[in-house]
């Protein structure tokens, strides 16, 4: 198939950065999830898995939101937008 289409998949990648000593992957369709103490693990895996079901719900896949559309439907899962312009405290 020479002249297929190739098509770009989109992948939301989680790193929790606390550990306790485990090492933790969960993988889905659409992301990966690594590291993380149970419970940041556990946080990152509902938020991805709401965003999805967000995602879902209009009818498109990852790959497909805008990145505004995007934002929107992170911070409705509890996600914050960082502003790289100001500087971390």
């Amino acid at each position: 198939m020479a002249n297929a289409k190739k098509k770009n998949k989109a992948v939301l990648l989680g790193l929790g950065l606390d550990s306790d000593g485990h090492k933790r992957i969960t993988t889905g369709d659409n992301f990966k999830l690594v590291g993380g103490t149970q419970e940041t693990h556990e946080q990152m895996t509902e938020s991805v898995i709401k965003l999805n079901e967000k995602i879902k719900a209009r009818g498109k896949q990852l790959e497909t939101v805008s990145r505004d559309e995007f934002n929107d439907l992170a911070q409705e899962v509890g996600w914050k937008k960082l502003d790289p312009k100001k500087p971390k405290k």
